[in-house]
């Protein structure tokens, strides 16, 4: 059976990832630098990590395996976990996979490198219901292909 990690921090999709679980009658584990709510659930974990930089990446990547399913929006945690045979899906519906997460960190740097040169550059379109639905598409569709792999 897969699990479910979220990089919780940040994420705008706790509720539907909730749901999803809650479903498939799948293991969540929240991953976070503080204390937040969960659903009385026994199936969702809250794991409350150090202050440090990377410590919830840190934790997701020695936690996760293959075919599990991992919530983020983090870029370089997202290859990590790739890397590691793990089901990446964003907030926004994208899934990211061994093909693609080189150029999507490619893309970062470049941006990021832009910026730090004084070059504007776009921001994030801002959240909608839009990038909800195809949240949960995708994260379905992977809860799917996870449970079939195994």
């Amino acid at each position: 059976m897969p699990h479910i990690y979220v990089d919780a921090d940040d994420c705008a999709v706790k509720d539907e990832v909730f749901r999803v679980a809650k479903r498939y009658a799948l293991p969540v584990t929240l991953v976070a630098n503080r204390w937040m709510f969960t659903p009385d659930d026994g199936r969702v974990a809250l794991v409350v990590v150090g202050d440090g930089l990377d410590a919830a990446d840190d934790w997701i990547v020695e936690h996760v395996a293959a075919n599990d399913i991992v919530i983020c929006s983090d870029i370089p945690l997202a290859a990590r976990c790739v890397d590691r045979g793990a089901r990446v899906v964003n907030s926004r519906g994208r899934v990211f996979t061994a093909d693609d997460v080189g150029h999507a960190l490619a893309t970062r740097d470049l941006l990021k490198q832009l910026r730090e040169s004084g070059v504007p550059t776009p921001g994030p379109k801002p959240f909608g219901p839009r990038d909800r639905s195809e949240f949960l598409q995708a994260l379905d569709r992977e809860v799917h292909r996870a449970r079939a792999a195994r």
